[in-house]
């Protein structure tokens, strides 16, 4: 199954739901007690993962996987500036395909998410499940009430470093690149994370899941890799956000509903005529998405693109204003999650006019 790049780590924030539960704070009790059994499930599973490739028992191919990933581990903490603590050094299988499944929804003429707040996680597009079945059923309550629905599955997330994170199972499937940028990924957010603010936090860890790697992969004198599949998966990003923009622009016209309703599904359908003239023109040999876009397409299953990349630009730029240090680069993050939303934005928004210069 092809994944696009946005869909390969997402992180979920489920540190809240432990304190939530313990206080009985919120209405919904029987979500909070079916994550807190989710995890705690989890965190009874761990295995130590020197224990896991030293036991006979354990497959040769797991084995050097799990070996490359405490060496990621390690390189992270030595050379990358990350968090140095027992995350990522225990293993959980998990006999199903995902860890969690994220429910997006959104109203039926909107582009913007239905959210889902926590009191120390702050706000988020998507509620986590660990259950599929759970999952889904909360889809349908959800497009009961008429809002558009969309269901992602999540190889990992992270607990902010409440938890000692293991390595999934789920994660086994990835190329080494995905497993390796995906631990960098998540020890950023270990390292800083700002509450409510999910298109700084992931943009902020792509990229240095991206420069994380690239750094790995000079220090084992390995060539980088081409640059073919990030640039198609931007261009591609950029088609759907389009699409997302032209809905946005549709909904605010005040056409009535039946009209909305056509004029959704003409731009869908306009959409896919134009990933299909793009792809034979620029990667006539590469279907990666074709799958993807043949689906059902709704606002719901549009929320994920962009979140991952949207600041990715202005991160680069900070990254080279402070001499590619990460210490620096890191101080220089702190220094603008305290900054006001506004203040914030216009920053980033800056350092992204700086990149396209």
């Amino acid at each position: 199954m092809i994944r696009p790049r946005i869909f390969l780590s997402a992180t979920q924030w489920f540190l809240c739901i432990m304190v939530v539960a313990a206080l009985g704070a919120c209405a919904d009790l029987r979500y909070y007690a079916h994550v807190t059994h989710g995890e705690s499930a989890l965190l009874l599973k761990r295995r130590s993962v020197s224990k896991v490739i030293a036991d006979p028992a354990t497959d040769p191919k797991l084995a050097a996987r799990l070996k490359l990933s405490q060496q990621a581990r390690q390189f992270a903490s030595d050379q990358l500036d990350l968090p140095r603590n027992r995350s990522y050094t225990y293993y959980v299988p998990l006999h199903r395909p995902y860890v969690v499944w994220n429910v997006f929804a959104t109203p039926r003429f909107s582009v913007e998410a239905v959210p889902q707040c926590f009191p120390i996680a702050g706000c988020v597009a998507y509620r986590g499940w660990f259950d599929e079945q759970k999952a889904r059923a909360s889809a349908e309550r959800l497009r009961a009430k008429g809002d558009d629905v969309y269901i992602g599955g999540v190889s990992a997330y992270s607990t902010l470093g409440w938890f000692s994170d293991p390595i999934l199972s789920s994660m086994m499937r990835w190329d080494d690149d995905e497993l390796v940028g995906t631990i960098f990924h998540e020890l950023a957010h270990q390292k800083i994370y700002l509450k409510g603010d999910t298109a700084f936090n992931e943009s902020y860890a792509m990229f240095v899941e991206d420069e994380g790697l690239r750094e790995w992969h000079r220090a084992r004198g390995e060539p980088v890799g081409d640059d073919h599949g990030q640039v198609m998966d931007d261009a591609f990003t950029g088609l759907v956000l389009d699409l997302r923009d032209r809905l946005k622009k549709l909904y605010a016209s005040g056409v009535d509903e039946q009209a909305m309703a056509e004029n959704k599904q003409r731009e869908i359908e306009s959409f896919r005529a134009r990933y299909a003239a793009w792809r034979d023109k620029n990667w006539p040999n590469d279907h990666r998405y074709d799958k993807w876009v043949a689906k059902p397409i709704n606002n719901a299953t549009l929320l994920p693109f962009g979140l991952y990349d949207q600041w990715k630009p202005a991160f680069a730029v900070l990254f080279k204003q402070v001499g590619e240090q990460w210490p620096p680069f890191f101080k220089r993050v702190r220094e603008l999650a305290k900054e006001s939303d506004a203040e914030r934005e216009k920053t980033l928004r800056a350092l992204s006019d700086t990149s396209k210069n």
